[in-house]
């Protein structure tokens, strides 16, 4: 017995059962998937800022791999390689409006990967804008908390990791011609 179009034969009893194509994810799907992965690295960034304070102030850096892996602990007013120290107020500005658009942008996200992205990116940015409006000398003013250190690259925290994978997976998703609402751009 041959299946009509749209359907597909059982092969136990001959039974004609219809044809089930992959679906999108839902719209309520995609938005769960934003949050949680936003919560998980969120948190993720504020606790390890947490324990780097209390474990490492006024404490020797910790060998993790030798030099290659080392914990210290830095305050940093300013952007990578500690640029821009003098611009922490406006450095606050743009993280929030950051926020704001990747907030906006989520809105919209019809695509497992593009709700990924834009999630370790929010998470990424507003770990580090809570240091700034949190922690001391102020508000606008904070100094984000650093504290792993690699050979010849700036100390960084996971705020940092997270805003540096967002922008490989938005990377990708342009090179791949997907849109943030899940559709495909024609080439």
């Amino acid at each position: 017995m041959q299946a009509a179009r749209g359907t597909s034969l059982n092969d136990d009893d001959d039974t004609v059962l219809p044809a089930t194509a992959p679906s999108a994810p839902s719209k309520v799907r995609l938005r769960l998937l934003f949050a949680g992965v936003f919560a998980v690295l969120y948190v993720t960034d504020v606790v390890s800022k947490i324990l780097a304070v209390e474990h490492l102030t006024g404490r020797p850096d910790v060998e993790i791999l030798g030099d290659l892996f080392v914990l210290h602990l830095v305050r940093n007013p300013g952007a990578a390689f500690s640029a821009g120290t003098e611009y922490t107020v406006v450095l606050s500005c743009i993280a929030i409006a950051a926020v704001l658009v990747v907030l906006f942008l989520a809105r919209r996200v019809g695509n497992v990967l593009w709700a990924v992205a834009l999630a370790v990116l929010l998470a990424g940015v507003a770990g580090n804008l809570t240091d700034r409006l949190l922690r001391a000398p102020g508000p606008m003013r904070g100094h984000v908390i650093d504290m792993f250190m690699l050979p010849n690259w700036p100390v960084f925290n996971v705020a940092d990791m997270c805003i540096n994978v967002a922008a490989g997976l938005i990377l990708l998703q342009a090179f791949r011609g997907v849109r943030i609402d899940g559709t495909r751009e024609e080439r």
